[in-house]
């Protein structure tokens, strides 16, 4: 079973989720890259990333090696903006054709945010695939390391069953 993890992280932490994924079930890592990003903080980062989701934007992705052929399990990680996946992963999933993988999901969020709205738009763009698992990571910036630990190897241990 070869498996890939395809995220998107605007300011590190599914960047960081991710790879701790990787490192432990031994996944290759493919960080989407939008061809024009989002500030990383302040009012506008707010504004510009919700508008994008609700406008259901699909940015130009500068990934150009994106190749799944050899993959029979993928991961996809996003954080949730506006209750949905954000444009990268919405462009991700709507041009490359995904179908006939094991499919797990993770979100990342802040606190309080439902994540049952996200992972049905998700899985609907994925209904030629099995989804056989999902996880969200609830304000990552305030888990402690044990607990963010605790929580990527539950994680993993769905997957690698």
């Amino acid at each position: 079973m070869k498996s890939v993890i395809v995220y998107y992280s605007l300011t590190g932490n599914t960047a960081l989720v991710s790879k701790m994924i990787a490192e432990r079930i031994g996944a290759d890592l493919i960080r989407l890259q939008p061809d024009k990003e989002v500030p990383e903080s302040g009012a506008k980062k707010y504004l510009i990333g919700s508008k994008s989701v609700m406008l259901n934007e699909k940015p130009r992705l500068l990934n150009d090696d994106l190749n799944l052929d050899g993959y029979d399990t993928l991961i996809i990680g996003t954080p949730i903006w506006a209750r949905s996946f954000v444009p990268a992963i919405n462009t991700f999933l709507s041009d490359y054709g995904i179908k006939d993988k094991s499919i797990y999901l993770f979100t990342l969020h802040g606190p309080g945010m439902k994540t049952e709205p996200c992972l049905a738009k998700m899985k609907e763009k994925l209904t030629r695939n099995i989804i056989k698992g999902t996880a969200d990571f609830e304000d990552v910036r305030k888990m402690s390391a044990k607990e963010l630990n605790d929580k990527v190897r539950k994680f993993c241990k769905l997957i690698t069953e």
